[in-house]
């Protein structure tokens, strides 16, 4: 029993002090991404302003291009002389993630993002985070302090989604991803540790950001109404995000890794760069191209947005099949706004009192969860970044769970045509 006790007490102090620890974490890369932006682009990022518009068209085609050209040698080099890098699950495994490389890597993503690079800014955070809950173990045990080997891996896997929370202030995100995306176990343990490190990493990542929404959004509830165009437009959503799952998994498995990163994946920032010389929403996490279609009001923006939904994909799973790495949570989003955007402003005249943005964000919430499939990290991400209120949790819940339900029907279909 006094055994018992001791590790729960362990497990206690480990929770708050990861908390802390990789809030800090989360913090520093806001503090890199934000300098990089302003050193590249010459901007501040903020909802309002999410888009580097005001500069000229070239610069962001410089900034994109050196910001590839850069990461490409970083990671070469990173490849060729230094420990590899390790994902964050073979770190669920028991696979050591070395602190040098993995915070080259990590702040090699970041930068990249800062300079427009389009590929979600996620990744990063979490890994940071996973590789000091993992450093703690090792820190723990030396000590003679040893957790079992499901608390040292709850630990390691909480700290992931508290680099999540603590850049995007979003602890429930946080904890979802922790307990749904990489233990599949919901537990009042998971959940109690998970959750109080995300909100300890969050208080902490405000301190510059402060507590602002991530999207701006409109104050309408959402109508009753707005469920029949949940029940239409969700299964799209499924079947689109399902196949953008497949598009970045089969990237991942073909990514380059040898000396062609050196000039594939600076051709990709440089076609990202192109695009950006006449839409720069398309650079970046995706941010950008979410507000843009949130505020989209108008059937003049129809071929913009479908154009911008298309390009992302593109450039997204280009940039992370030429070597680049990063998260696909963002683009995800950015992507299934957009479309949702397009359902919105044609269905309209027929439901005047729907509003786009809240087809934007059924958009983005739907094609995440198929995308991710982690229909509870989804909806209250979505809810989170965009401060939504109660009303939202009906349609959108919904909108993920006939998203996600036609997405597991789709892959088993696809899963037993590759089998046969």
């Amino acid at each position: 029993m006094k055994i018992i006790v001791r590790k729960n007490q362990v497990l206690i102090i480990s929770t708050l002090i990861l908390g802390v620890v990789v809030g800090l974490s989360s913090l520093g890369l806001i503090l890199l991404l934000n300098s990089v932006e302003q050193l590249f682009l010459s901007f501040k990022e903020s909802a309002a302003d999410p888009a580097s518009i005001a500069v000229r068209p070239i610069q962001r085609l410089i900034s994109v291009f050196i910001g590839g050209v850069v990461a490409a040698i970083i990671w070469w080099v990173l490849k060729r002389k230094f420990k590899p890098t390790v994902s964050i699950a073979k770190a669920l495994q028991g696979k050591q993630m070395p602190f040098g490389s993995t915070i080259i890597h990590v702040m090699t993503q970041i930068f990249y993002v800062g300079t427009g690079g389009s590929v979600g800014r996620e990744l990063a955070p979490r890994e940071a985070g996973a590789m000091f809950a993992q450093k703690w173990n090792r820190v723990l045990s030396r000590v003679g302090l040893n957790l079992s080997t499901e608390d040292q891996k709850l630990l390691v896997a909480a700290a992931a989604g508290a680099g999540f929370a603590g850049v995007y202030s979003a602890p429930i995100t946080g904890m979802f991803f922790c307990v749904e995306i990489l233990l599949h176990q919901i537990t009042k343990k998971t959940v109690t540790v998970s959750l109080t490190m995300s909100i300890i990493s969050m208080l902490i990542g405000t301190l510059v950001k402060g507590f602002e929404p991530y999207y701006l959004v409109g104050h309408q509830k959402f109508d009753l109404i707005f469920l029949l165009i949940v029940i239409i437009t969700a299964p799209i959503f499924g079947v689109l995000g399902t196949f953008f799952r497949k598009a970045f998994k089969r990237a991942g498995r073909f990514q380059v890794k040898d000396k062609r990163i050196l000039y594939q994946l600076p051709a990709a920032a440089f076609l990202t760069g192109l695009i950006s010389l006449n839409f720069p929403q398309i650079m970046g996490n995706g941010r950008a191209l979410a507000q843009f279609s949130i505020k989209a009001n108008s059937p003049k923006w129809i071929t913009l947005l479908l154009l911008g939904a298309l390009l992302k994909a593109i450039v997204t799973v280009l940039t992370l099949r030429t070597g680049a790495s990063g998260g696909t949570l963002q683009p995800s989003i950015s992507i299934g706004a957009a479309l949702g955007a397009i359902v919105g402003i044609v269905l309209q005249p027929i439901f005047p009192m729907i509003a786009i943005w809240q087809c934007a964000l059924l958009g983005g919430c739907s094609l995440l969860a198929a995308s991710q499939q982690a229909p509870l990290m989804a909806l209250f991400m979505i809810i989170e970044v965009s401060h939504l209120g109660y009303s939202a949790f009906l349609p959108l819940g919904l909108g993920v769970a006939v998203s996600i339900g036609t997405s597991k029907l789709l892959l088993q279909k696809l899963d037993s045509t590759t089998i046969n």
